[in-house]
């Protein structure tokens, strides 16, 4: 008997993968440096005696969804929850991709976008934009001419830069067949969102993630602002009681605890800028950023200079194959951007 096969062409994609390494330094992955306080932790242990969890959870997330609304300043009809933004992404092209329909992409960007669109199987359109990597309302509204969904992602991985709103919602206007769908995973850290535009574009949507600003990439907690029927549209293909009572409690936690999370911000930032500050005088390039992270361009070839660091404890992430050249390197700790810095230097020397 031979065994099942998968779709034509599934065996040829490898796995998505970012490298999950046991190193002292682990700066590939964007995720927060700081930990939230113990009180979190104490209020989330108590939360959770408390949960009924031989019950399904509350499949709407109504509590949630209100709480959650109530801190962006959005109606909670237009927000939704779902296990990280990758699911709300999932989501957005169940309902709106799919097959006979194009999802458009601009790199270097964010590979989970063109990769949902193709497990979707929706067909993928992509574009590359020159540095600095500006989305312009005339591309976008040609994307919108062959594609159901256009994604923006602002600021952009791995780039760092932002785009501007406007630009976003002059498309949407000028192509109000489309979905746009903008990413804004990194959006604590810097530039404008275009969630207070949603209200007026209904179809705009932003997605948005617990894990970066919110310290809680364990926790997969991912949510979208969009139009009411948009998020109708989403309950219709998110499974049964998608979203456990566990993530739903560590989400409502999380929000009692945001202006906590929200204070890490600065200290994130000031290493951010300050690795671009330093990376020039090593005789490094770094593109400016808006994000947690430094896209840079070393003057050796970057697979050997991401194993140099990687030799001496600092895992960075190697990003040549979309950016020729280039690394990228998340804002850590002042004692982790220290390690980064001295191992760059030894390996540049």
């Amino acid at each position: 008997m031979s065994p099942a096969e998968p779709r034509p062409g599934l065996r040829e994609v490898e796995p998505y993968a970012a490298p999950q390494l046991d190193v002292p330094v682990r700066l590939n992955t964007n995720e927060c440096p700081y930990p939230l306080p113990p009180a979190f932790a104490e209020e989330l242990a108590q939360a959770v005696r408390g949960l009924a969890l031989h019950r399904y959870p509350d499949r709407e997330a109504v509590e949630l969804r209100a709480r959650l609304a109530q801190a962006v300043g959005h109606e909670p009809e237009g927000t939704w929850v779902a296990n990280g933004s990758n699911e709300i992404l999932q989501q957005l092209l169940l309902a709106y991709g799919g097959a006979g329909r194009a999802v458009a992409c601009f790199e270097p960007t964010y590979a989970m976008h063109a990769r949902i669109a193709w497990t979707t199987g929706s067909e993928v359109l992509r574009e590359e934009l020159p540095p600095p990597w500006r989305l312009d309302a005339e591309r976008l509204v040609r994307a919108a001419e062959r594609a159901a969904v256009v994604f923006a992602c602002s600021p952009n991985n791995p780039t760092g830069n932002a785009q501007d709103p406007e630009v976003l919602a002059e498309a949407a206007r000028r192509a109000p067949g489309t979905l746009f769908v903008v990413d804004e995973a990194y959006v604590e850290f810097g530039g404008r969102s275009a969630a207070p535009l949603v209200r007026e574009l209904p179809n705009l949507a932003v997605v948005r993630t617990f894990s970066k600003a919110f310290a809680l990439a364990g926790a997969r907690i991912g949510y979208c602002l969009a139009a009411p029927e948009v998020v109708e549209d989403l309950r219709r293909v998110r499974l049964p009681y998608h979203l456990s009572a566990l993530t739903q409690a560590a989400g409502l936690v999380a929000l009692r605890h945001r202006d906590e999370a929200l204070a890490i911000l600065d200290a994130v930032r000031e290493q951010r800028d300050r690795i671009s500050a330093a990376l020039p005088e090593l005789g490094v390039e770094a593109f400016p950023s808006e994000a947690n992270f430094v896209l840079f361009r070393p003057p050796r070839p970057a697979a050997e200079v991401w194993r140099g660091l990687l030799d001496r404890g600092v895992l960075v992430r190697d990003f040549s194959t979309l950016v020729p050249g280039c690394l990228r390197v998340t804002a850590g700790t002042p004692e982790e951007v220290d390690r980064f810095l001295d191992a760059l230097k030894e390996v540049l020397a």
